[in-house]
């Protein structure tokens, strides 16, 4: 009971759940193990988050993990409405630095699958925003890296300027400076 189809971004699929509605209000089934490896999503999710958001123009990311403990993602929101960004940050990748973006809202229900390999953001679009997320490997610490959101390299053409950065987003090094400091994923085919 989902549709999915991926994007132009190869490996990055947008999922649309089937929505039943009557008089006590909708159902939908968020997530099928066997409808996403009929896809050729073939990840075995291992830790559900949640975010909550509180101002609108709220910016997170662009975040990723480096091996062994990269991460695979699907996300949906449950309150409000994002702008969703995943950019492929693999060296050698035909599609390096390039970024695909996804509205992604509770009336909407969307969500998105974001393989291994990619950088992750979200500007939030309206107050009191929740993004629920299931991942296919643990977090981190000391895998745990960024991008910077408005690095010119990749071009993302967010909605609107951030109003809330963290410091560590602020910060986050530039592809470039990432590729100097070693920072790369090697380019093999996306996997989930």
């Amino acid at each position: 009971m989902l549709e999915i189809q991926e994007t132009k971004l190869k490996g990055v699929f947008e999922i649309m759940p089937k929505v039943f509605g009557d008089a006590r209000g909708w159902f939908l089934e968020s997530w099928s193990d066997r409808e996403l490896k009929a896809a050729g999503i073939d990840a075995e999710f291992v830790q559900d988050n949640h975010s909550f958001s509180a101002e609108k123009g709220t910016l997170r990311g662009l975040h990723y993990q480096l091996n062994p403990m990269a991460q695979a993602k699907i996300l949906r929101v449950t309150r409000g409405e994002i702008f969703d960004v995943a950019v492929d940050i693999r060296k050698g990748s035909p599609q390096y630095a390039k970024w695909i973006g996804v509205r992604l809202s509770a009336e909407n229900k969307k969500q998105i699958f974001i393989p291994r390999g990619f950088a992750h953001g979200f500007i939030t679009l309206t107050e009191d925003v929740e993004v629920q997320y299931k991942a296919d490997n643990y977090y981190s610490p000391e895998h745990d890296g960024g991008v910077r959101w408005d690095d010119p390299a990749i071009g993302v053409e967010w909605p609107m300027q951030p109003g809330i950065l963290s410091d560590k987003d602020k910060n986050a090094p530039t592809l470039a400076e990432r590729a100097a400091a070693g920072l790369n994923f090697v380019y093999e085919e996306a996997r989930a």
